[in-house]
């Protein structure tokens, strides 16, 4: 019987060719997204679950209270020792510290052969705890005994490969930039896809002082916080998260008494780790439900296309159900005859799906920095999927033609009396086009409306100048005499406009937040302070407007400051003139008069308000050359700055980002969500446009009688393309009016994480119905004009 209904259904699909074209390729577009959001979703589910004993395992973070509280994804450093001495609560404890995010130099020396790597995840300092607590099987060697001594390293093999090629690495020494030796006592196996920890080199903690004193100050340090020192513990089975977070303020009173940046130190489940945004994760678990979210709609839209074109060829097969009938077949035979033509349209656009799967996935993996795998035979979870979705659309998008066609009685059939009330009529198909396309333009509303926020961001006037500026970082062993000289050196390109060296740009990732008292008060005042070090060519390489007082004068020490203009809002004074002169104490041990005020400027991205910033000249904390370049000169200019850097810095490795492509970088999260609702809107409506064609040609082919009757009658081509046009565009509009509502209510929730936003103005839904109507008319257009355009004599000819 099973045979004989694929059999069937076979020859029917190659009958109608266009038919089973449309739907196979709406339905297989639907399940392609389908698979890859199943597969992005499972992924950041099972991002370090894998760990033994995950759900004890626990990160210690910080909310720094004061004005507004402040989620730090780290501890200050002598929290995890102290810790780990005075409590037993911890069953492991392990400090991590990885180095800046601007990456790490490692050097390679066989004999005079010197290799150098820019290793961009850096490095990580981790006590030999650490490898208990997370699940990074060796290779070679003894992780806790590879780490016990200072100066050793801990390689995964890709970095093993990299380095040494097939040699064996164990004894080889790295050098990480240019600073401390390190031999390499032990061989990681690679890092899964689904973890968060990018770093593939490990060394041990015990040579943190030798790298950064401070950060190893164990007993000193408790001020200061750095987003590189991280601390994870992992509880014994008995205690609760609530009995550690009860002793955590004990050392607050102990070690911070009088400071009024309060501490509060809690515990955040491994788990929470990749999702939370509060802490700096990218990926939340909103997110994620809104990605599945529109997987569902689009897959739900391929089954409304499915469903509608099937009713619509109902009519063309109520013969062959009435010859049917009266040779005995009964309901349920039809209905499943339907069914199974139904089935293997599906299983043919599964086939698809999981094709175009593989081909699409490098673009996923690009755009969300991931390394999803499709595993059909290795994760049970994606056949298991398949097959559910498989069936799911196969009963959800057959089974109502199915029963339209198994109920048709024989004699009406036969007699060609079936009127469209036999196939649930034109207002079911009505309702089916309007869910349709309210999913479409609640998608194309999103589209428009993150479009313009992230034009809106990217182009609004940042209050500095990032145009034609060069980032470059400096060389790892530099001074006051070795910036100054370069500095001048990079002055005398040709091309060359403008250079400062400083910490950072005016808006950047890489922000110095503490503390600060003004006016010789003994307290500190209730907010941070973003500190941007510089030298005195700061303010004008960026174009930064002095409303009060002067610039900095030139300076390697930390003299004077200039503050912004948010600075005398958060003292709540009148006037930028009442700052003039104020003595500043910045953080435990800069001070200094103010000797200017700078018109604001974005220091963050569009999702920050502006903060309180000062100015200073620091030279310890430089750590960029900014150069202002004549890019109509710039395929000359930067080879210039790269071969003098380079003799300035031999040891090092050149590299350089404009600013423009930095700050993009603060946007990264909402380009990615722009580019996946766009691909998926733009899928959602070419679905609904195959539908929207092929009940087109249906209607066309219904309607031809008509037709050739009011063309002989005088109709215009015009007059009767508006039959079609009108009952679409009746459609349209109330798909329109369903969703706009829903989709202002989703775009505001999501403009709520700008401090700085557009308006959700009427223009913005009138851009998304006329965008509608456009894609409708000419979709329509094609099939409307071809039936307008026929002879009446040859639709006639036959009355």
């Amino acid at each position: 019987m099973l045979r004989n209904y694929l059999k069937i259904a076979w020859r029917n699909l190659i009958r109608n060719k266009a038919y089973t074209v449309i739907n196979v390729l709406g339905l297989s577009l639907g399940m392609t997204c389908g698979i890859l959001i199943f597969s992005l979703v499972s992924y950041h589910l099972s991002v370090d679950t894998f760990h033994p004993d995950s759900e004890r395992t626990y990160r210690i973070v910080t909310e720094q209270h004061r004005d507004v509280i402040a989620y730090v994804p780290s501890v200050p450093s002598p929290l995890g020792k102290a810790f780990r001495n005075d409590y037993t609560f911890g069953e492991k404890v392990a400090r991590v510290n990885t180095t800046d995010g601007s990456g790490s130099l490692i050097t390679i020396r066989n004999g005079n052969n010197i290799k150098k790597f820019k290793e961009n995840a850096g490095v990580a300092f981790v006590e030999t705890d650490f490898f208990d607590l997370f699940n990074f099987p060796m290779v070679q060697g003894d992780a806790k005994a590879a780490l016990t001594q200072p100066n050793t390293a801990i390689l995964t093999e890709r970095m093993a490969r990299k380095y040494f090629g097939k040699t064996n690495p164990i004894n080889k020494i790295i050098r990480l930039d240019n600073k401390i030796d390190f031999r390499v006592t032990g061989i990681l196996r690679d890092l899964p896809a689904n973890t968060d920890r990018e770093t593939e080199i490990f060394v041990s903690y015990n040579t943190l002082k030798q790298y950064n004193e401070w950060l190893a100050s164990d007993d000193k340090a408790w001020g200061g916080i750095t987003s590189s020192m991280q601390c994870y513990v992992r509880l014994r089975p008995s205690v609760s998260p609530a009995q550690v977070e009860q002793v955590f303020p004990a050392y607050v009173k102990k070690y911070r008494p009088t400071s009024k940046n309060v501490h509060h130190y809690k515990l955040q489940p491994l788990a929470d780790v990749h999702f939370n945004g509060q802490y700096g994760a990218t990926m939340s678990k909103t997110n994620l439900w809104v990605l599945s979210l529109i997987g569902l709609f689009l897959l739900l839209t391929a089954c409304v296309n499915f469903i509608n074109l099937a009713t619509a060829q109902a009519l063309n097969r109520a013969k062959e159900v009435g010859v049917r009938k009266v040779l005995g077949s009964v309901r349920g035979q039809l209905f499943w005859q339907f069914l199974a033509e139904t089935g293997l349209i599906t299983t043919v656009a599964l086939v698809l799906a999981v094709g175009c799967s593989f081909v699409l996935l490098p673009i996923v993996n690009d755009w969300f920095n991931t390394r999803i795998t499709i595993n059909l035979f290795t994760d049970w979870r994606l056949p298991a999927f398949l097959l559910l979705l498989g069936v799911l659309i196969t009963f959800l998008a057959g089974s109502y033609p199915g029963l339209i066609l198994a109920r048709f009685q024989p004699v009406l059939a036969l007699k060609g009396r079936l009127s469209q009330r036999y196939i649930g009529g034109f207002n079911t198909r009505r309702a089916l086009i309007v869910s349709q396309f309210a999913i479409s333009q609640m998608l194309l509303i999103g589209v428009i409306v993150m479009a313009t926020q992230m034009r809106y961001a990217k182009q609004s006037d940042l209050g500095f100048s990032k145009d034609a500026v060069v980032m470059i970082p400096k060389g790892s062993e530099s001074n006051a005499q070795t910036w100054n000289t370069l500095k001048a050196r990079f002055s005398g390109i040709a091309g060359v406009k403008d250079v400062s060296v400083c910490m950072a740009a005016p808006a950047s990732v890489d922000e110095w937040n503490t503390s600060v008292s003004y006016d010789n008060r003994t307290e500190n005042e209730p907010f941070l302070v973003n500190v941007k070090a510089a030298d005195n060519q700061y303010v004008s390489l960026f174009g930064l407007k002095l409303v009060a007082g002067r610039n900095l004068y030139p300076s390697d020490t930390v003299r004077e400051f200039v503050v912004n203009e948010q600075f005398a809002k958060q003292l709540n004074l009148k006037s930028a003139q009442e700052l003039l002169g104020k003595l500043l104490n910045v953080g435990s041990n800069m001070k200094g008069p103010i000797v200017g005020v700078v018109k604001d400027f974005h220091d963050g991205s569009f999702h920050e308000d502006i903060s309180a910033t000062c100015l200073t000249t620091f030279g310890d904390t430089y750590s960029n050359y900014a150069v202002k370049i004549d890019l109509a000169t710039a395929k000359t200019t930067l080879p210039a700055l790269e071969k003098l850097w380079s003799e300035t810095y031999p040891d090092g490795l050149f590299e350089y980002q404009f600013l423009d492509q930095q700050i993009a970088e603060l946007y990264e999260t909402d380009d990615i969500m722009l580019r996946l609702i766009l691909a998926f809107a733009a899928i959602a409506i070419f679905i609904g446009c195959l539908g929207l064609y092929g009940l087109v040609s249906f209607m066309a082919a219904q309607k031809m009688k008509e037709i050739g009757i009011r063309k002989v009658l005088g109709s215009s081509v015009g007059q009767i393309v508006w039959i079609f046009g009108k009952e679409f565009s009746s459609l349209i509009l109330i798909a329109f009016i369903m969703a706009a509502p829903i989709a202002w209510y989703a775009m505001s929730k999501w403009l709520q994480n700008f401090k700085y936003q557009i308006d959700l103005g009427i223009g913005i839904f009138a851009l998304s119905i006329f965008g509608s109507f456009l894609i409708a008319l000419l979709t329509v257009s094609f099939q409307s004009i071809k039936a307008a355009l026929m002879n009446p004599v040859k639709s006639l000819k036959s009355e």
